[in-house]
């Protein structure tokens, strides 16, 4: 039978974000890009979707590294992006930085018998009481899964999560994260 698909080769391109297609919101599998020969279309790698649906602006200049790989029966060419980088700002982006940190904390029926309303005001006031309640988003989320655990939240800031962690020390962790910004 054989692969139906033949890599061509790696590819940068550089060109104007036309907008995403393909899925939901936060979860488009396609960013449009155009380029001095046209419009390409480049499928995104699932870890990226949904940071790059909140960061990148539409008409803003980026740069694309992937593969191209040619449909052996079609001859369509499609290419995939492992790295997509602005190259420079959008005069008119008004987006918050996309460092900003996102806490999830589970409000379900399991998770609140065993406090977790209590931990949501506590979080709540303590990041609060410390200036960091606009450094952050709040989420309230349905079961994480880990019930024996409860209450359960997870903190992300960047690429990294922490889960089941006191108000405490998801204040101490924000402070350590912005002052290394």
């Amino acid at each position: 039978m054989g692969n139906k698909y033949l890599t061509l080769s790696e590819l940068n391109l550089e060109g104007q974000l036309l907008g995403f297609a393909g899925g939901d919101p936060g979860k488009y599998k396609y960013l449009q890009l155009a380029v001095p020969s046209g419009n390409v279309e480049i499928k995104l790698p699932k870890e990226l979707r949904r940071s790059l649906s909140l960061s990148l602006v539409t008409g803003q200049q980026i740069r694309v590294c992937g593969h191209s790989k040619v449909d052996s029966r079609t001859s369509k060419i499609k290419i995939k992006a492992y790295r997509v980088t602005p190259i420079n700002a959008c005069p008119n982006q008004d987006l918050p930085p996309e460092t900003k940190a996102r806490i999830m904390v589970c409000q379900k029926s399991g998770c609140l018998k065993r406090g977790g309303k209590g931990f949501l005001s506590e979080l709540e006031k303590t990041l609060s009481d410390r200036g960091l309640l606009d450094k952050v988003t709040i989420e309230q989320t349905g079961c994480q899964k880990c019930c024996s655990s409860a209450p359960n939240c997870v903190l992300e800031l960047g690429k990294k999560k922490y889960k089941n962690i006191q108000p405490e020390a998801i204040a101490s962790l924000l402070e350590s994260h912005l002052t290394q910004e």
